[in-house]
């Protein structure tokens, strides 16, 4: 038969959530207050980039399992209710829960006593335990952190590596309901207490960070010793301790979760008299890295890492976070793209997933960056190209053409994306990361 189960928040986690937990047979009623979002979703149209999520949505509708609204009454009879709300990092670099807290005032009294509250949002250490006072304690709490990638949303809530649920007492009972939504997924279940589900999400997102500084560093410390990052992160990711996962060197991490949750665990962490510098330190290398590239953007162009880019074309390759995405949101392509703007270099962006028609924001502000549809036109006239995101269909361009559209035959490729065989004979030279040649240069002109 399936739960009704309310979604509250129609984002990356909560539109993802409804329209799994519909196919899973569930009943599910997805609020949002943003009015052109729920009629948009009404009509099946997703703008979330996301890979199977605008089938899932269809599919849903389709079967009348899954409903878009913005009025809260509308979960009047919902037996579970996921709260999928932003919480993002306030100006003391803890979570701000204003949205959330506002949330539950608002659906206290309208949801069935009973109803069981389920937090999928990131949230602090100790936010289930103060809940029930917001509610009255009218309401079970339960722990359920979502674990999901952008890009592979879908796939991770459908195949998860884990269901997390935690409860205190006297909620065990809820938690197996919150459990039992997960039925059809072969998924292994853990239960613990709300602190730490809680916390299983901050430590696990901080060590990711702390995973892909420390292959960041490897790599910077390969241009140095002649080493090249390939060959180590292979030999390390064979060690079944540590995983070839999170080994690839970039421009460095960003997105929705990363740089908010590991400023949030360490804002946590100096709260409870905890040093985690090895996080601190973590974060402190990220900003480090895009240092970095901009330094070998300057040499690529000036020769020199403190070479003048005044008037410098750089056509830049990839704006979203990471590939599968369109997000923006603290992306370190965003970030060194503006950086170049600001040091007097004309930036043409090309991204595609970030139409220029959506593109407003970005070429708005003193740190403007022009984004254009067609890549070839971000090459063009271009004193050297940046690869900032990995998608795989920079591969597949014609880089012969791209070489007669630049004005000098340089590539930045910050995600080690373009091998010998692609670049062979275009007379491109090229700067990776972590290269066994001097400065990270190889010349694939040959």
């Amino acid at each position: 038969m399936g739960n009704r189960v309310g979604v509250v928040g129609a984002g990356y986690v909560g539109l993802t959530s409804a329209a799994c937990l519909a196919h899973l047979g569930h009943h599910v009623t997805c609020l949002d207050n943003d009015e052109s979002k729920v009629e948009a979703l009404r009509a099946g149209t997703v703008t979330i980039v996301e890979p199977g999520l605008p089938e899932l949505v269809r599919e849903g509708l389709a079967e009348d399992r899954l409903t878009f609204t913005s009025d809260p009454q509308s979960l009047a009879e919902s037996e579970v209710v996921l709260l999928c709300l932003p919480t993002p990092m306030g100006t003391d670099g803890t979570a701000d829960l204003s949205i959330l807290e506002d949330a539950l005032v608002t659906l206290s009294p309208i949801l069935p006593p009973g109803c069981v509250l389920v937090t999928k949002s990131t949230v602090p250490v100790g936010t289930a335990t103060r809940i029930p006072a917001l509610t009255g304690h009218r309401h079970p709490v339960v722990s359920n952190p979502e674990f999901l990638r952008e890009g592979y949303a879908v796939h991770d809530f459908l195949h998860p590596d884990r269901v997390v649920v935690g409860a205190d007492e006297p909620d065990h009972e809820a938690a197996e309901h919150v459990a039992g939504l997960y039925e059809g997924t072969d998924a292994p279940v853990l239960r613990s207490d709300t602190a730490s589900a809680e916390l299983a999400k901050y430590a696990s997102n901080a060590f990711l960070a702390v995973k892909l500084s420390f292959v960041n560093t490897v790599a910077e410390l390969c241009e140095h010793v002649d080493a090249d990052i390939s060959k180590v992160t292979d030999a390390m990711g064979k060690d079944a301790r540590i995983g070839p996962s999170f080994l690839a060197p970039g421009p460095g991490w960003g997105g929705s979760c990363l740089p908010k949750d590991t400023r949030a665990l360490l804002a946590v962490a100096q709260a409870s008299g905890v040093d985690f510098s090895i996080v601190r330190d973590a974060v402190r290398a990220n900003d480090h890295q895009r240092a970095m590239v901009l330094r070998k953007v300057r040499r690529a162009v000036t020769g020199t890492v403190d070479g003048s880019l005044a008037g410098m074309r750089i056509g830049v390759f990839g704006l979203a976070f990471k590939a599968g995405t369109g997000d923006l949101r603290d992306s370190p392509a965003v970030a060194i793209a503006r950086q170049l703007s600001h040091h007097d270099a004309a930036v043409t962006a090309y991204d595609p997933c970030v139409p220029q028609s959506g593109a407003h924001d970005l070429a708005a502000g003193p740190d403007g960056i022009q984004v254009v549809d067609d890549p070839y036109l971000a090459a063009k006239d271009a004193n050297a190209i940046l690869i900032l995101t990995e998608w795989p269909e920079f591969r597949t361009l014609d880089w012969r053409k791209m070489a007669d559209a630049v004005e000098h035959p340089v590539i930045v490729d910050t995600r080690n994306l373009l091998d010998e065989q692609l670049l062979n004979g275009t007379g491109f030279t090229v700067a990776g990361i972590g290269s066994s040649t001097p400065a990270g240069f190889r010349d694939r002109s040959k």
